[in-house]
């Protein structure tokens, strides 16, 4: 049998698993490629890869024989079964010390079962995030590695080789991938990366929404906005590809291509694990939750068609005063935008006390600085915030960031008494809006609430004007109006 030839090998021959590679390739590295659909193989390395230096692998155990060790084999297939069954296909060839890597857009329990599995036969695994699509993948994309950290210093210089650049706080370019953390940290910073997605794609349907119908604006008019927006505050590639759709015409038509698109949204999943994890964790994840809400109502076309005809709502008053109107709803998008990242690091903060994982929560903002669908400049004062203080406990009550939604919360609170005043369903920001309210009000009315959970189920409550951590029961419907309080110290 030849001497392995391969530095790193991949499973997985789709779109974005032949961008990788490619990308792989250009650093300077020979690759071993494998499908279990064989002519994939064929196809590619006589095709996009003719003439570079990838190994084609038609076996599991040709394709790990290629690969020089300790072996580092990445699969990118679709996250469930198909990386079990992936798993199973290879490891009967893997050693003890080799790495196996998962590319996929894994649920981050999954990462922590299999890795421990694989622990006990000696093979090191990591499940990491990668962002950026397809040309992310193939001209630099954010990765977020997290696993078995002995494998890290093996393949640190592939992965940061083709990651995207962003600039550091002293200026310098550094690669959007560091290690994030043990077990399935990787994958679940990209999980969160993603509520964080649907939350930031949700707003700026809600802006859209607003403009389109409260001042009448034009695709055309519209993508002049947006082109501008990006040049401020909210300079973002969602903003920038938001500016490039509205702009685009149909060729079929000549008519502007969004308006020829069915109002119903699809999802593969990613935001509602994030939203299950902040339930698991009592984490108010508000903004994402109806991101991903409003997402489940879009699909519902059928009967939104049919419940338009029935059910009434005020009449749209158009806004007279047109820059005032979309200045403000620029500031709405934007402390929208800083309260989805606050409730977004939060889930972080509460997954890593629950796990023990110790998170670098600026490094996690600088890899999405670049490559990721959610890089933006706006993520260069995160990484501050928390290299100024990395026990920050919340985005919000840092001073940068609590100016920002100082200054933004008129023309924010204007833009959702106005929506609501026309019946615009703005969930994302409206949520955004009282998750703030909320945050910043010292007494709440769940003193009223836990009388009633007390009243009906005995759940008991504590004092304003006792001790923490001293527990009272009521008996509410006492004779004469006398109460009889039960203390419980736990």
């Amino acid at each position: 049998m030849a001497s392995p030839t391969a530095d790193f090998g991949l499973i997985g021959l789709a779109v974005m698993g032949e961008n990788l590679v490619l990308n792989i390739e250009s650093r300077g590295y020979t690759v071993a490629v494998y499908n279990r659909t064989t002519s994939k193989v064929d196809a590619f390395v006589g095709g996009r890869g003719k003439g570079k230096k990838f190994v084609g692998a038609h076996t599991p155990q040709e394709f790990v024989a290629s690969i020089k060790k300790p072996r580092k084999v990445m699969m990118l297939v679709k996250a469930g079964q198909a990386v079990d069954d992936t798993i199973a296909h290879v490891a009967p060839y893997l050693e003890k010390g080799d790495i196996l890597i998962d590319g996929g857009n894994t649920h981050f329990p999954d990462t922590n079962r299999r890795m421990a599995e694989l622990a006990a036969k000696g093979i090191r695994y990591i499940g990491t995030g990668v962002s950026g699509g397809e040309e992310g993948a193939l001209k630099g994309p954010s990765i977020m590695p997290g696993g078995d950290a002995s494998a890290w210093p093996e393949v640190k210089p592939i992965f940061q080789a083709i990651a995207a650049k962003a600039k550091d706080t002293d200026g310098k370019d550094a690669p959007c991938c560091d290690w994030v953390g043990p077990e399935g940290a990787g994958h679940f910073v990209k999980m969160v990366h993603n509520g964080i997605e649907y939350g930031d794609m949700q707003l700026i349907c809600e802006s859209y929404h607003l403009m389109k119908d409260l001042l009448g604006l034009t695709p055309d008019e519209l993508q002049k906005v947006y082109a501008r927006w990006n040049k401020g505050v909210l300079d973002s590639y969602l903003v920038e590809i938001t500016a490039d759709i509205l702009g685009y015409k149909d060729p079929e038509t000549g008519k502007p291509t969004v308006d020829l698109i069915l109002d119903k949204a699809g999802q593969k999943g990613t935001g509602k694990w994030t939203v299950d994890a902040a339930t698991e964790h009592g984490v108010p994840l508000t903004l994402i939750a109806e991101a991903v809400f409003a997402r489940c109502l879009s699909a519902q076309k059928d009967e939104r068609v049919a419940a338009a005809s029935v059910l009434a709502g005020p009449s749209v008053t158009r806004q007279t005063d047109r820059e005032q109107f979309i200045s403000d709803v620029e500031m709405a998008l934007y402390a929208s935008k800083i309260i989805s990242y606050a409730q977004g690091y939060a889930l972080m903060a509460a997954q890593a006390k629950a796990s023990n994982w110790e998170l670098n929560n600026g490094g996690i903002a600088l890899m999405w600085r670049g490559g990721c669908i959610i890089r933006s400049a706006f993520l260069g004062k995160i990484k501050e915030a928390f290299d100024k203080n990395p026990r920050l406990v919340n985005l919000l009550v840092d001073p940068y960031f609590a100016g920002e939604i100082g200054r933004a919360q008129s023309g924010w609170r204007r833009v959702i008494g106005t929506a609501a005043a026309n019946g615009i369903p703005v969930p994302a920001m409206g949520s955004a809006l009282a998750y703030y309210d909320g945050y910043r009000t010292g007494r709440l009315p769940a003193n009223l609430l836990q009388a009633q959970r007390d009243y009906f189920g005995a759940h008991t409550y504590e004092r304003t004007d006792k001790p923490r951590g001293e527990f009272f029961h009521t008996n509410w419907t006492g004779r004469g109006g006398t109460t009889a309080s039960t203390t419980y110290n736990v």
